[in-house]
């Protein structure tokens, strides 16, 4: 599960960096059929909405609730794995 957030979050910096250099660094003189520019717009924000959904993941799903003793969220733990 750590794993997969790591790739969430590394993935959404690589379609945050796609983006901007098709939004900000690729010109258009041979790119007729698409608009580049709303290309990397588009990834930018898709990017930015996966870091998010990432972090979320991360920092707020990733923590045992309090609430609940040890062996209770060892429990929740070893039954959201399936």
């Amino acid at each position: 599960a750590e794993q997969d957030r790591a790739m969430t979050i590394g993935s959404s910096l690589f379609l945050i960096a796609v983006g901007a250099i098709l939004k900000y660094a690729v010109t258009k003189d041979k790119w007729h059929a698409i608009n580049i520019d709303t290309v990397g717009l588009i990834l930018m924000i898709v990017g930015a909405f996966g870091l998010i959904l990432g972090l979320y993941l991360t920092f707020v799903r990733g923590r045992p609730d309090p609430s609940l003793g040890e062996d209770d969220a060892a429990a929740r733990r070893r039954r959201s794995r399936y």
